[in-house]
């Protein structure tokens, strides 16, 4: 079993984010559930959610607190919600942020990470550019795809366009499309240097 957890605000697309993720991971002929958990039920306020994936049934159904994946929409929360409990040697950190992990003061942390798996990724620009809205959560989905492999960005597309319609559909298509591309051209870049 591959499992999520995300962290964000509220109004930043957590809770979507997930149920997106698990719709293309249905998609794909496979198992996943997803749910949140809310500290306060407010804009602003942190928020949690998660994601399960497997290729049979999943019958668990409390909050994810050894994660394979950690997603954090809004990187103020790193020093103040316990965002990288459970996450093991072998797990994916994916942040959104312009920043490195040294500038972040996440830089001893994710020297127990392989780093492969620890991108961040500057998806609030991206959700910019493409929606002309700070919503970060599809593109997120699109660097997740390409860092995880879990799911393929033709499956989180078609979930993308199951949730959303018209140019909606489109504008997030285009930021989890730019995003993925993102993570594979430093993916591509680390492999040359």
């Amino acid at each position: 079993m591959f499992q999520v957890r995300i962290h964000g605000r509220g109004g930043q697309g957590v809770v979507t984010a997930a149920e997106l993720l698990s719709v293309a991971a249905f998609l794909e002929g496979r198992e996943a559930q997803a749910f949140p958990t809310f500290g306060s039920e407010r804009t602003g306020a942190p928020v949690t959610a998660f994601c399960r994936i497997d290729d049979k049934a999943i019958r668990v159904r409390e909050p994810i607190t050894e994660p394979d994946a950690v997603i954090v929409q809004d990187p103020t929360l790193v020093h103040q919600v316990a965002v990288f409990d459970g996450l093991g040697g072998d797990g994916y950190l994916l942040v959104n942020t312009t920043r490195t992990f040294s500038e972040l003061g996440l830089g001893t942390y994710v020297e127990g990470l392989r780093p492969e798996r620890c991108v961040t990724v500057p998806a609030t620009d991206i959700a910019r550019e493409c929606l002309g809205r700070p919503l970060p959560n599809a593109a997120l989905l699109g660097a997740f795809a390409a860092l995880t492999h879990e799911v393929s960005l033709d499956f989180v597309a078609t979930a993308i366009r199951h949730r959303f319609s018209g140019r909606i559909a489109d504008q997030n298509l285009a930021a989890a499309v730019r995003a993925h591309s993102f993570v594979l051209t430093r993916e591509s870049e680390a492999t040359v240097a």
